[in-house]
């Protein structure tokens, strides 16, 4: 029989000294639960993923430093086999270092894996910095068992589809009782049950019981979601970690069939985990409780227009940092109507927040006698309507330098997608909490948040008015946008495309197909496509948004600024 302790730690990039403290708590617990070995994520010694750190020599002699720490730390237990994931030193040509895993004990390295497969995809780079090992299994005796290992990517190529070489394979020659997977697998929606299907068929063609240990924690606009599983050959996942949140447990593994520390059967796993909209709920508020503690905030400000994106915000944020540390700021024009002063008021009071009022209107007129005078034109159209915006971000920014908060921003996937939104206006900020939903989820997430919390914490008056940035007399989005769910269905294809869920895309086809049918529909469809485009100079000046989907903003759709789509 052998006993693994799967440690499930939420490492912060860089913090070599409190990620192997956090690795000596957890291995003080195996030895207490008498295991054979700990197993921690990908790159636990340094927290993944690190970046351009990994070129600089100082980090690297402490992440060297923090490695003989552990190894010293090794000998007080000294039956004990500790999995760590570290940068190691790479020979001969080619990058300088490796992505490997470690297996100590009793002050010695007992094994090196170097990963193979370095994926260079989505939000991956792993190919800048480290040269892949050798297509080599390694095989470790501990205790009754031979132990085989892999690393994250190393076990996604099973179909050989990705990659020409497969670990899997040359891991069954090597016949080992048990694959044990070290992973930083990023959190989106469908990636758990993606997970277990590709190791389960990994596990049932090779006839190899599995242990996934997986990172959790948000780094910056990657939220890494735990719920590290344990896989049968024939019977697939029968256990899994606790998701978005740290757990140090025990499995016990006899005759290529798992059960708890104490010999009990563990639970039955879900085939599907939480729903669509509690995932969006649990990812952003993990993401945002990591961001602001790794970034030195314990509080956050939100200016609230009384509409429907400021409103979720607000939620999120009271949720994940409570609402004594979030405060609200309403910063009225002469264009706000009555009714986005008294929703925030009503908001505020239902979340328990602060609200200020900041009225902007004597700033906008300032500004506007103060063009005319030095340019000698009045200000006028957009550049008046977006001077509301640029005052609000400034009113923002300055409460934010003055009293220490992080200012989220309110910006929806729809908005960031097409341009709908005003630089170093309503863009400023440090964080997105909303930037990877789309707008008609949006609103369902709202309705979300009010049946969970079995009340109306985001007054419905909020959700049933029409969406409006009151940047002019009685505009609404409509008046620029196609309707929301015709502009999500356009964008999802455009973004995503493939990356959507079966269901989803097809959803999303059928509507396209459906507006080229007519000569309206299509020329909606190429203005989208025309403004998708020509709005990347914006996104590529907007603040992180957490990631939610396959693909996000950011490091996970990389596109040209200055660049011709003929395909417009």
């Amino acid at each position: 029989m052998l006993r693994i302790t799967l440690a499930q730690l939420n490492m912060t990039v860089g913090d070599i000294a409190g990620n192997t403290a956090k690795m000596e708590a957890a291995a003080r617990q195996a030895h207490e639960a008498q295991a054979n070995l700990v197993v921690f994520s990908e790159l636990s010694l340094c927290g993944y993923y690190p970046e351009d750190m990994l070129d600089e020599p100082a980090f690297l002699q402490r992440c060297e430093r923090g490695l003989q720490e552990l190894l010293a730390t090794t000998r007080q237990w000294p039956s004990l086999y500790w999995v760590v994931g570290a940068p190691t030193a790479a020979q001969g040509p080619g990058k300088r270092l490796h992505n490997s895993l470690l297996v100590l004990q009793n002050g010695q390295v007992r094994l090196q894996y170097d990963k193979q497969l370095l994926p260079t995809y989505n939000i991956f780079d792993e190919r800048r910095h480290f040269e892949p090992g050798r297509d080599v299994a390694k095989v470790l005796r501990i205790g009754d068992a031979q132990v085989g290992f892999l690393i994250c990517e190393d076990g996604w190529n099973d179909s050989g589809t990705d990659y020409a070489v497969n670990p899997f394979e040359r891991m069954a020659d090597a016949a080992p009782d048990v694959v044990v997977s070290i992973n930083a697998s990023p959190s989106n929606i469908g990636r758990r049950e993606q997970r277990h299907q590709v190791f389960s068929a990994a596990a049932r063609r090779h006839g190899l019981p599995i242990v996934y240990v997986n990172q959790v924690g948000g780094q910056d606009q990657v939220v890494f979601d735990g719920a590290s599983f344990a896989v049968e050959p024939m019977a697939g996942v029968v256990f899994e970690a606790e998701r978005f949140s740290e757990q140090v447990v025990t499995l016990q593994l006899a005759r290529g069939c798992f059960a708890q520390g104490d010999g009990s059967e563990p639970e039955p796993v879900a085939a599907q985990g939480l729903s669509t909209m509690a995932f969006y709920r649990a990812q952003i508020q993990l993401g945002l409780r990591d961001y602001a503690r790794r970034c030195g905030f314990t509080r956050a400000v939100v200016g609230c227009s009384g509409g429907i994106d400021s409103a979720l915000t607000l939620a999120l944020a009271a949720e994940a940092l409570g609402p004594d540390n979030v405060t609200a700021i309403t910063m009225p024009s002469r264009i706000s109507s009555s009714g986005s002063v008294d929703d925030s008021i009503a908001l505020c009071q239902q979340l328990g927040v602060a609200l200020i009022q900041h009225p902007i209107a004597a700033q906008v007129d300032a500004y506007v006698q103060q063009f005319q005078a030095s340019f000698g034109q009045p200000l006028s159209g957009l550049a008046l309507e977006n001077l509301q915006a640029r005052v609000r971000g400034t009113v923002l920014m300055e409460y934010s330098n003055s009293y220490g908060h992080l200012l989220l921003t309110t910006g929806n996937k729809s908005e960031l997608s097409v341009g709908y939104c005003t630089l170093y206006g309503d863009t400023n900020g440090g964080l997105g909490l909303l930037g990877d939903l789309y707008k008609t989820e949006v609103f369902e997430l709202c309705r979300h948040l009010n049946q969970a919390n079995g009340r109306e914490l985001i007054p419905q008056t909020i959700i049933d008015k029409p969406p409006s940035a009151e940047l002019a007399p009685g505009q609404t989005d409509q008046d620029s946008l196609p309707p929301y769910p015709l502009l999500d269905a356009m964008l999802k294809l455009l973004i995503e495309g493939e990356r959507l869920s079966d269901a989803e895309y097809q959803a999303a086809q059928e509507t396209v197909n459906m507006l080229q049918l007519t000569p309206e529909g299509r020329a909606m469809v190429s203005k989208v496509r025309r403004l998708l485009h020509g709005s990347e100079y914006k996104r590529h000046q907007t603040p992180p948004v957490i990631r939610l989907r396959p693909r996000a903003f950011g490091s996970g759709r990389q596109m040209p600024i200055a660049a011709s789509y003929a395909w417009d």
